[in-house]
């Protein structure tokens, strides 16, 4: 009953529609409306150019067998994906994949928001901590895989100088298949914290002190204050930091291009460096964009899956 006469006092959409044009009619509302749609349309067409365009052509390759070495295309239907979901060498590169980023983001969400607890607050030198440990970031993911190569080099790399010195066993770190992707996880993290970090600082910037103030008079430690408040309150950020992390470590290439070249036995071959491999070394762009159109469902089945679990739990906290 309640629905019914929620329903009956409810607008018509014929007057929703009048309304709606009646605002629009108002010259200074108008003026403003333009005025938004004219800043944001460099944004919108630099997207669909560069983005949405793109992403149409390759769900639309995905269905034939073009190649780049071939003139004639012939439309497959799902034939590239029924073949995909077979292969042995994609099962491996998404089991790769998915063990490079179980082991990046627990460690990268745990040392970065160390670090923000560390260099939160103000004191003499916060700003020289501060740019240390952003400054991987903004460094290039080609030269820093280049000088990680050589730190790692098994035969002259000053990771094996210094074992040798302190009488340690070496290592073959990018040739032996255990140690390989092991080497390419402590890069991502080193190089992912800065910016992680500058994200939790904000975090930790919007809590408001009194809690801990309060909590301090109720003699609450620091272990104490950190588990009920700081942490609780950072659920959200801690959100889109898993979020943002997780599309990027799927997305991951270019270490494991200059660094191992998806070796040592397959071991650090990603999907995105198989979708290079077949698209650009075998010629099937076909089959590769059928690659990057899994892989663009995967990361968004994750970030929904994300999105849904930190609501209930933020629902049920609150």
């Amino acid at each position: 009953m309640a629905g019914i006469v929620r329903r009956a006092n409810a607008p018509s959409l014929g007057i929703r529609v009048r309304a709606a044009l009646g605002v629009w009619m108002r010259p200074h509302l108008r003026r403003q409306a333009l005025t938004a749609y004219f800043l944001i349309a460099p944004a919108i067409v630099l997207f669909t150019v560069f983005t949405f365009i793109p992403m149409v052509e390759t769900i639309t390759v995905s269905f034939s067998n073009k190649s780049l070495v071939s003139a004639s295309t012939q439309w497959v239907g799902w034939g590239n994906y029924r073949t995909i979901l077979a292969s042995s060498s994609f099962r491996q590169a998404f089991f790769n994949t998915a063990i490079f980023a179980l082991q990046v983001l627990p460690l990268n969400i745990a040392c970065s928001l160390g670090l923000a607890t560390l260099v939160y607050g103000k004191f003499r030198g916060v700003g020289w901590f501060r740019t240390i440990f952003f400054a991987p970031v903004v460094t290039s993911m080609v030269a820093v895989s280049i000088l990680w190569t050589w730190l790692f080099n098994p035969s002259n790399g000053l990771i094996n100088e210094v074992l040798a010195l302190l009488h340690l066993p070496t290592q073959a770190w990018l040739v032996e298949p255990h140690w390989a992707l092991e080497v390419l996880v402590l890069l991502r993290v080193w190089k992912g914290i800065g910016v992680n970090m500058v994200i939790f600082l904000a975090g930790l910037n919007a809590i408001p002190r009194e809690f801990w103030e309060a909590s301090v008079v109720d003699g609450a430690d620091r272990a104490r204050r950190f588990w009920t408040i700081t942490w609780p309150l950072l659920r959200p950020t801690t959100f889109y930091v898993l979020v943002l992390g997780t599309i990027s470590l799927f997305q991951a290439f270019s270490e494991m291009y200059v660094m191992t070249q998806g070796g040592p036995m397959g071991t650090t071959t990603t999907v995105v460096y198989l979708v290079f491999n077949v698209a650009f070394q075998e010629f099937r762009l076909g089959y590769g964009a059928a690659i990057a159109a899994i892989l663009f469902v995967v990361i968004l089945a994750l970030s929904l899956v994300n999105l849904l679990v930190v609501q209930r739990r933020m629902r049920i906290d609150y």
